[in-house]
């Protein structure tokens, strides 16, 4: 009797030898999209293309994947600007040293703002490792800045260095198309127009009483009601704890009622946080119409909503900053409305733009308003939003250089 064919085994399926670093692209995308708290192992492997199983033989937890992403992007800014020495000119250090981090940040567009507004839920330790590589990457930035403007403090050289890193880094805030190689130049001249800024006079207090009075219609009531009330204390402990963190308890304990009052005025957290994001779209969107409506001159209308901008985010820098951070955590019909609104804010400062510089073109002026909004709120940070009025000049004065470039006239 004949034997059967033996039926050949299937192939060994190997490994592919860039797992790891799938692995690691794939953890950095996703938590960059949805959050942290959002991803799971899961959807890590689903983006990979293996087992939850087939995960965990590569990392414990998701916090340990969530940790190298966010690390992988600081290693990589240092990485990028080791080497680079001021060897005669520093200008052209300065040259390199922007134009190695404007590579790196394009490569990673769609998880470079994984570090700024995630890297909070790291543990102390690497909260302290990501702050060394930051420090690392704007010191390296700094040291052409000794040489080559040497009259600036330490401040203002930490000012410049973190505006640098913040146009740049604005690429991940948005996905307006444009070609790599325009966008490299873009980004480029965008860094080099804030290094070399000139920082606006410190003595304007005179000025400044005008700029009080002009914006106190900004500040809202001290006493508004249990429903301004909930708005602000829940944006304070998004702010301090985060989104995820923060339980209805806390808010209610925080405004000083039980947790079914909130039920009165929110059907969940969630509504609270598309309430707040309403408010500041609506207030930055009121302002665009407002202005506008008041001043017929393109250039003078963007300077004064630049004003106002700045003074909004001076007067909440915690809505600045969950506006940013939690955006991920928006319900999905909220986000698709809230970014509908935020675009069309975009569109109006842009056409302004375009409308004061003409020879500049449309994508061009889109990036400049989204790096200049960017450059707003990691200033701020950086200043702890001290509102004073010395503060708030030079933000503004690093906003402006953002959208004008050069060819702003210094006043």
């Amino acid at each position: 009797m004949p034997k059967a064919p033996r039926t050949a085994s299937p192939p060994a399926r190997r490994r592919p030898r860039d797992r790891k670093e799938q692995i690691a692209k794939a953890s950095a995308d996703a938590f960059s999209a949805l959050g942290y708290h959002a991803v799971s192992m899961d959807e890590i492997a689903s983006r990979v293309g293996i087992s939850a199983a087939a995960l965990y033989r590569h990392a414990s937890s998701k916090y340990d994947l969530f940790r190298d992403a966010v690390l992988a992007l600081g290693q990589q800014l240092v990485d990028c600007t080791e080497g680079i020495v001021i060897d005669g000119d520093p200008d052209v250090a300065l040259q390199e040293q922007i134009a190695a981090i404007v590579d790196t940040a394009i490569a990673n567009r769609n998880s470079g703002g994984l570090y700024r507004w995630e890297g909070r839920y790291l543990n102390d330790a690497d909260q302290r490792v990501l702050m060394d590589q930051m420090k690392l990457v704007n010191r390296r930035l700094q040291q052409p800045l000794l040489v080559a403007r040497s009259g600036l403090t330490s401040h203002e050289r930490w000012t410049l260095s973190s505006a640098a890193l913040s146009v740049i880094g604005s690429v991940a805030d948005h996905h307006s198309p444009m070609p790599t190689a325009a966008m490299r130049t873009l980004l480029s001249r965008f860094a080099a127009d804030v290094l070399s800024a000139p920082f606006p006079v410190r003595d304007i207090d005179g000025a400044a009483q005008h700029e009080v009075e002009s914006l106190a219609a900004l500040a809202m009531p001290g006493d508004a009601g249990k429903y301004e009330a909930l708005l602000r204390e829940s944006l304070m402990l998004f702010h301090k704890n985060g989104f995820r963190e923060t339980s209805m308890e806390d808010i209610a304990a925080a405004v000083g009622i039980q947790a079914s009052g909130i039920y009165r005025f929110f059907p969940s957290k969630g509504d609270i946080l598309a309430a707040s994001y309403r408010r500041a779209a609506d207030r930055v969107s009121g302002d665009v119409a407002s202005i506008v409506s008041e001043e017929s001159d393109p250039e003078r209308a963007l300077m004064r909503l630049v004003q106002s901008y700045v003074a909004r985010s001076f007067r909440d820098p915690e809505l600045a900053y969950v506006y940013y951070a939690e955006r991920v955590n928006l319900p999905d019909a909220d986000r698709v409305v809230l970014r509908n609104i935020q675009r069309s804010t975009v569109e109006a400062w842009t056409n302004l733009l375009v409308s004061a510089r003409p020879a500049m073109s449309k994508a061009e002026a889109r990036f400049r308003v989204h790096a200049a909004f960017a450059v707003v709120v990691d200033l701020g940070r950086l200043v702890q939003y001290d509102d004073v009025p010395y503060a708030r000049a030079c933000v503004r004065r690093m906003m402006e250089v953002v959208l004008f470039g050069d060819t702003l006239a210094v006043r």
